[in-house]
C-alpha cells in the first residue's frame, strides 16, 4: 500500500499521515507494504484523536491544484511525456489535438486537477522567477535511461533550486535497449537528488512516453507532493494572475496567457499588470472553449489589454480603466526614468561597497576544471560567513563558462567563479551585456581571499557623525505656507542644503532633522560658507529659539 492510498483511506491529509508515521520511525513517501492491518487501525485511532484536539485557526482556504513543469535535457523526451499525459499529439504537429495553443493546458486524474506549463527553456524559466513570480509550483526533471544526466540536465536542477520548487524525477525511454534507470540513481546522488529507495527524499518514477508506461504512477506522485506542500489559494480574495507567454494575433490583437494565482478573474474585469492594462473581453481555455470566470490555477488566454505582456507579469484588478490607465502610465514613465540610469553592474567590489541593507547573501556561479577541485572549492567557500551573511553556490558544474551561467548569475545577481577554466570572447561580451562579472582563478587561496574581502563589505555598514558647520540663530520668522524660517550666521564650516543638522541649545540637543531649505536674501542656494547670513528651513524641528546653535553633520561610513 502506498502512503497516498492510505491517506485517503483513512480521509486524513496526506501531510498529517506523513507526520505520524515519521513518529514511528517510518519514513518515505510512496511504499507502506510492511504495515499489518493492526497498525493501520493504531494510526486511525490517533488520527480520530488528534482531530479532535485541533481546531481551524480563523479562515481555512481551500486546497489550489498543483502547476507542474517539465525541464531537462534535450531530446530526452519532455514534449512526448507531456503529450503522453495529456493524449495529445504536439510533439508529431504544431497544432495536433489542440484547438488553442495557449502556453499551458490541464489535466484530470483520480479526481483532481493538475495544470502543466508547455516546457520552457531554463533561461525563460529562469527568467519568470527574476521577475518575481513564482509560478510553478513542482519542477518534473525528465532524465532519458540511455543517456543519463546530461549538460542541460545539470542547468535545469540548478534552475529549479534557483526558483525553490521542489523536483520529481522521471527517467524516461525505459523501454530502450540500453536502458540503464540505475545509473541515472547513482547520477542524481551526486546533485543531492538522493531516490527514495535509497534513503533520500527524492521521488523518481521510471515512465516511457512512447509505450505509455508510468504515466499513472507519475501523475499519483505529482498530486502526492501537492498534498504534501498544502498548496491554496483564496478564490475571493485579491487577484493575482501571472503571465505565462504573450503574443500578438493578427486578428485578435495582443493575447497573454495568465495563470490565476490568487482571487478569481471574470469578463469584463479592468486588470493592470506593469505598463499594460486593459478591460478582460474574452477568456478562452487551452481547448479554445471561452469561460465566464477563472479561478485559482486555471491557465487562460486574455484579451483585451492594451499591450502584450512580459513572462512573469503579476497582474490585479483595477477599480476603473480611467485608473488603471494612470497606473499604467506611472509604471512606464518610472521604468523610463530608470532605463535612463546606467544599470548598475554586480561586482566584488561592488557588493564590498554597497550600504544596501537587504544584501545579507553572496551569490555564486561556480565552475572548475576537474571535479576533484569543484567539491574541494565548493565545500570551502560554503562555509564561509556567518549569522550576517553568508555565501550560496546557486549552480556549480565541471567545465567552461557557458551561456547559462551568464543568464542564471544575471537572474540571481550572482557572481561567476571560475577556477582553471576558459571563457569564450562570446561568453565574455554576454556577460558584458548582463552586467555580470566573472572572475578567473589558477590559485585557491586568491578566491577565498577575495570572497572573505566581500563578505566583510557585506556585513551591516556602521556609521558615525561628522561636524561638517556650525551656525548661530540670529532671530526666527515664522512665514505663512513655508512654516519656521531660522535667520542664522554660519560660524564655521560650510552649510550645505539636504545636509542633517542638530539644534543645540544650552549645551543639550532639542531636535535633529534635514536643511529642506536654503536661502541668500531672496535667492535659493544650495550652499553658505563661514562668515556669510541665511535662512534656514529645518524639516523635522518646529522649535528654534534666538541663540540656538545649528550643527550640520554627515554619517560617514566606518565598515
Amino acid at each position: 500500500m502506498r502512503v497516498y492510498e492510505l491517506a485517503r483511506k483513512l480521509k486524513v491529509p496526506t501531510k498529517k499521515l506523513l507526520n505520524i508515521l515519521s513518529e514511528w520511525g517510518i519514513e518515505g513517501k510512496t511504499n507502506l507494504s510492511g504495515l499489518t492491518s493492526q497498525e493501520i487501525k493504531e494510526i486511525e485511532e490517533i488520527l480520530k484523536e488528534r482531530s479532535l484536539e485541533e481546531k481551524p485557526a480563523g479562515k481555512v482556504l481551500p486546497a489550489r491544484d498543483p502547476i507542474v513543469t517539465f525541464l531537462g535535457h534535450v531530446d530526452h523526451g519532455k514534449t512526448s511525456l507531456l503529450d503522453a499525459i495529456r493524449n495529445t499529439q504536439v510533439a508529431r504537429s504544431e497544432v495536433g489535438g489542440i484547438t488553442q495553443k495557449i502556453g499551458a493546458s490541464e489535466i484530470y486524474f483520480q479526481g483532481r486537477r493538475i495544470v502543466f506549463i508547455d516546457t520552457p527553456g531554463h533561461e525563460a524559466f529562469t527568467a519568470m522567477r527574476a521577475q518575481g513570480a513564482r509560478v510553478t509550483d513542482i519542477a518534473v526533471l525528465v532524465i532519458a535511461a540511455d543517456d543519463g544526466v546530461m549538460p542541460q540536465t545539470e542547468e535545469a536542477i540548478s534552475h529549479a533550486r534557483a526558483a525553490n520548487v521542489p523536483i520529481l524525477v522521471a527517467i524516461n525511454k525505459i523501454d530502450k535497449e540500453n536502458a540503464n534507470p540505475e545509473r541515472v540513481r547513482r547520477q542524481l546522488t551526486k546533485y543531492d537528488l538522493t531516490p527514495e529507495e535509497w534513503g533520500g527524499e527524492t521521488i523518481c518514477v521510471e515512465v516511457s512516453a512512447l509505450k505509455k508506461k508510468g504515466l499513472d504512477e507519475l501523475l499519483e506522485m505529482i498530486l502526492l507532493q501537492a498534498e504534501i506542500m498544502e498548496l491554496t489559494a483564496d478564490p475571493d480574495g485579491k487577484l493575482e494572475a501571472v503571465v505565462v507567454e504573450s503574443e500578438v494575433h493578427r486578428k485578435k490583437g495582443p493575447c497573454s496567457t495568465l495563470i490565476v494565482k490568487q482571487g478569481t478573474l471574470r469578463e469584463g474585469d479592468v486588470i493592470i499588470g506593469g505598463e499594460v492594462y486593459g478591460r478582460v473581453r474574452a477568456l478562452i481555455n487551452w481547448r479554445g472553449k471561452r469561460l465566464k470566470e477563472a479561478g485559482p490555477s486555471t491557465p487562460v488566454q486574455v484579451l483585451g489589454l492594451s499591450d502584450v505582456a512580459l513572462p512573469g507579469q503579476i497582474f490585479t484588478r483595477a477599480d476603473s480603466e480611467k485608473v488603471a490607465r494612470r497606473m499604467a502610465e506611472e509604471t512606464k514613465e518610472k521604468l523610463r526614468s530608470q532605463s535612463m540610469r546606467k544599470r548598475e553592474k554586480v561586482t566584488l567590489e561592488s557588493i564590498f561597497s554597497s550600504p544596501k541593507k537587504e544584501v545579507k547573501t553572496l551569490n555564486i556561479v561556480f565552475r572548475a576544471d576537474t571535479q576533484g577541485s569543484l567539491r574541494a572549492i565548493a565545500d570551502v567557500l560554503s562555509n564561509m560567513g556567518d549569522e550576517e551573511v553568508k555565501v550560496e553556490i546557486i549552480s556549480q558544474g565541471i567545465g567552461e563558462v557557458k551561456k547559462s551561467d551568464i543568464l542564471l548569475a544575471s537572474s540571481s545577481r550572482a557572481i561567476v567563479v571560475g577556477f582553471n577554466v576558459e571563457v569564450s570572447p562570446e561568453i565574455r561580451s554576454l556577460a558584458s551585456q548582463e552586467k555580470v562579472e566573472i572572475r578567473e582563478y589558477q590559485i585557491i587561496y586568491d578566491i577565498i581571499k577575495d570572497i572573505k574581502l566581500a563578505l566583510k563589505g557585506m556585513l551591516e555598514p556602521v556609521y558615525t557623525e561628522q561636524l561638517i558647520a556650525k551656525a548661530e540663530v540670529r532671530n526666527t520668522f515664522r512665514i505663512t505656507h513655508v512654516g519656521l524660517i531660522a535667520g542664522c550666521y554660519v560660524t564655521q564650516g560650510k552649510v550645505v542644503k539636504g545636509a542633517m543638522v542638530r539644534v543645540v541649545r544650552q549645551g543639550e540637543s532639542v531636535g535633529k532633522g534635514e536643511i529642506v531649505s536654503l536661502k541668500r536674501f531672496d535667492r535659493d542656494v544650495n550652499e553658505v560658507s563661514a562668515g556669510l547670513e541665511c535662512g534656514i528651513k529645518i524639516e523635522g524641528v518646529d522649535d528654534i529659539r534666538k541663540e540656538d546653535l545649528i550643527e550640520v553633520y554627515e554619517q560617514k561610513r566606518i565598515r
